[in-house]
C-alpha cells in the first residue's frame, strides 16, 4: 500500500486524478474505446482525454490494442485497460480439497490448481494453502508478491472483530485465534477472508445462473450446508456474519451434534451415503448414490426423494423469510439438480404457496472461485489506480 497523500480536489493535480479515473472506468465498461468515443462518452475534451491516456498508459494501467480501419477519415488508435497491471488470487477452502485460481485484471483466469486437502491442523491448513499459492502464482509466471488481492473462501462464519472463523468444525483447528492473522502473515497483504457459500453466491450472480437477479439465494449442499443471500446486487451477511448458515435451521434430530446444526446433519453428504447404507446399497460418496440413481436402482432414487424432500423444506423456510425470485443449487450434492428438481418441487407444493424458481448453478466446482475472483477484481482495480496514480 501507498503512504503518498492523494491529490486535493479541485487542484490541478486532483483534477488530473480524477479525469484518469473516469477515462479508465469508461475503457472498463467498454472494453476498448479510441480517444474521441473516450470524449464523447465521458463529456472531457480530446486533449484532455489524450493526457489522460498519456498518463494511463506511461503507468501500465491502458495499452493500445490497433487502429481502427473501418469507417471514413483518418483511423484513431484503440485503448484497453492493461490486464497485466495486476492479479488476483482466489482460494477455496474445503474439507475434501482446495482449489485456487488467479486471473489478471481483465478477469480472465491464467492459472489453477486443485489438491486434496489432508490438513489435520490450523497450522498445516495455512501451509497448504501458502504452497498452493504460491505454484499457482508460479504457473502464471509471476511471484505471490505481485498478486495484488488474494481472497480466501472459507467454511463457517467470518468474525472480522477477532479475526478469526466460528462454526467451521470440518476443519480442525481452523476456528483457533489468530489463525486468519497467521495466514496474512503467510500470503501477504492485502487478503480477505470470505465465507465461501456467499462468494458461491457472487460467483453466480457476476457470472452464472444468477446474472440479473436482484434478489436471490445460493443453496451448496455438499460436504456441508450453506446458503449465500443476494439482496439487490450486493451480499448479505446480517449483524455478525452467520445470514445464510442454514446448516443450523432446526430439524427434529435429536442426539445432533449442535455445533454442526441438525439440517446440516440431515442433509450433507455424509448423511446420503448413511441413507443408502441403511436401505442396503454400496456406496462411499453420495456421488455414487446419485449415480445408482441415474442406473435406475429403486433403493438409490428413494434416497434422492428424501433428499430432495429436505432441500424442498430449506427453500420454504427461507423463502418465506427472503422471498427470492430465484433459488439456485449447488455443491457435490445440489448441483445433481436433473434427480432433485422434480421432487424438490412436487414436495414444496405441499409445504407452501410460496415458490421460487429453482435451477442448477452454472459454475459447478468452480463457484467460489469464480466469486473470489469477481470480489478480488473489485478491489485490486480501485488499489491498482490508487497506488500507482
Amino acid at each position: 500500500m501507498s503512504d503518498r497523500k492523494p491529490p486535493e480536489v479541485g487542484t490541478p493535480a486532483g483534477m488530473r486524478v480524477l479525469n484518469q479515473r473516469a477515462v479508465l472506468d469508461l475503457l472498463r465498461r467498454l472494453g476498448a474505446a479510441t480517444r474521441p468515443q473516450i470524449a464523447k462518452d465521458t463529456g472531457l475534451s480530446k486533449p484532455t482525454v489524450g493526457q489522460a491516456l498519456v498518463d494511463l498508459e506511461r503507468h501500465g494501467l491502458v495499452r493500445p490494442i490497433g487502429r481502427t480501419t473501418a469507417g471514413p477519415g483518418r483511423s484513431a488508435m484503440v485503448y484497453e485497460p492493461n490486464p497485466a497491471a495486476g492479479y488476483v488470487l482466489g482460494v477455496d477452502i474445503g474439507r475434501e480439497r482446495i482449489r485456487a485460481a488467479l486471473a489478471d485484471l481483465g478477469g480472465s483466469v491464467v492459472a489453477r490448481v486443485d489438491v486434496r486437502n489432508r490438513s489435520r491442523s490450523a497450522a498445516a491448513l495455512v501451509r497448504t494453502v501458502t504452497d498452493l499459492a504460491t505454484r499457482t502464482a508460479a504457473d502464471a509466471g509471476i511471484a505471490l508478491t505481485d498478486v495484488v488481492v488474494k481472497v480466501i473462501g472459507s467454511p463457517g462464519v467470518i468474525d472480522r472483530r477477532t479475526r478469526a472463523v466460528r462454526h467451521a468444525p470440518q476443519l480442525p483447528g481452523w476456528e483457533s485465534l489468530g489463525v486468519l492473522d497467521g495466514l496474512e502473515a503467510a500470503l501477504g497483504p492485502v487478503m480477505l477472508v470470505e465465507n465461501d457459500a456467499n462468494l458461491a453466491a457472487l460467483g453466480e450472480h457476476v457470472y452464472g445462473a444468477a446474472q440479473g437477479a436482484r434478489v436471490f439465494v445460493c443453496a451448496t449442499v455438499g460436504t456441508g450446508v450453506g446458503m449465500g443471500i443476494v439482496v439487490d446486487g450486493a451480499l448479505f451477511r446480517g449483524a455478525h456474519g452467520a445470514a445464510g448458515e442454514v446448516g443450523f435451521l432446526p430439524f427434529g434430530q435429536s442426539g445432533s451434534d449442535v455445533r454442526r446444526g441438525q439440517f446440516e446433519d440431515a442433509t450433507s453428504a455424509g448423511s446420503v451415503v448413511a441413507a443408502a447404507r441403511e436401505r442396503g446399497l454400496t456406496a462411499r460418496t453420495a456421488r455414487e448414490v446419485f449415480s445408482q440413481a441415474r442406473s435406475g436402482e429403486a433403493r438409490a432414487l428413494e434416497v434422492v426423494r428424501v433428499e430432495a424432500e429436505r432441500i424442498a423444506f430449506l427453500v420454504a423456510a427461507v423463502t418465506a423469510v427472503i422471498d427470492p425470485e430465484l433459488v439456485v443449487l449447488g455443491g457435490g450434492v445440489g448441483s445433481n439438480v436433473d434427480l432433485l428438481l422434480e421432487p424438490a418441487e412436487a414436495a414444496l407444493r405441499t409445504m407452501t404457496p410460496l415458490a421460487p424458481r429453482i435451477v442448477a448453478g452454472a459454475l459447478g466446482d468452480g463457484a467460489v472461485l469464480s466469486g473470489a475472483i469477481a470480489m478480488g477484481l473489485e478491489a485490486a482495480r480501485e488499489l491498482v489506480f490508487e497506488v500507482t496514480l
